[in-house]
């Protein structure tokens, strides 16, 4: 009769095991993306567990926009890999409408090798500071008291600001974005165009 608890034991340890190895899930913040009041795309936010002292972060975006004589379509990934906390590389591959379009930046042991060729936009520069902090990371949590978030897109900065109502600002070359967190959490996004502000909201 001693035997049955130590049979049920051993048969529970390879299910104990195989919980102890499974590996953590991803967080994922999916958005959608709306325009006048219609959804026109989703965005989608991905921080990956980390492995070691690298951890890897993707936006993907995708937005298509009729109206009248405004077409606007545009696809694109960022993927950021930091280590140790500081930014290795981050990549955005866009294809729009308007053609194909692409930003690396390169960590090479002292400095960074920027190269954005986006849309209308074309930078190249060298960096010498580390890259601590993205606009990837504000999906996860609110940037208290980070100064700036580099923008991999533009191959640069964002300023950040936080006004009284709460709500950060992030100002790079007379663009505006307006940051909306909730507990911590980002649940919106208005980034101020000309023509229409894009709404990016969080879904349930």
């Amino acid at each position: 009769m001693q035997k049955l608890p130590a049979l049920l034991w051993l048969c529970a340890f390879p299910l104990a095991s195989l919980a102890q190895s499974a590996k953590p899930a991803a967080e994922v913040r999916r958005y959608a993306i709306e325009v006048a009041g219609l959804q026109v795309g989703t965005m989608t936010a991905t921080r990956q567990p980390a492995v070691g002292p690298e951890q890897v972060y993707t936006l993907v975006s995708d937005v298509k926009v009729n109206f009248l004589f405004y077409h606007l379509k545009i696809y694109y990934q960022v993927t950021n890999r930091f280590r140790n906390g500081q930014l290795l590389l981050s990549t955005v591959d866009a294809h729009t409408n308007q053609g194909d379009f692409a930003s690396r930046t390169e960590w090479k042991g002292d400095h960074y090798a920027i190269v954005a060729h986006q849309y209308k936009h074309h930078y190249e520069a060298t960096e010498t500071q580390p890259i601590r902090y993205a606009v990837t990371n504000m999906f996860f949590a609110e940037p208290a008291g980070q100064p700036r978030a580099f923008a991999e897109y533009f191959g640069d900065y964002f300023a950040l600001t936080r006004a009284k109502d709460g709500t950060t600002r992030a100002v790079r070359d007379g663009r505006e974005d307006e940051y909306r967190y909730a507990n911590g959490q980002l649940v919106a996004i208005i980034k101020k165009n000309p023509l229409k502000n894009f709404i990016i909201r969080l879904l349930p």
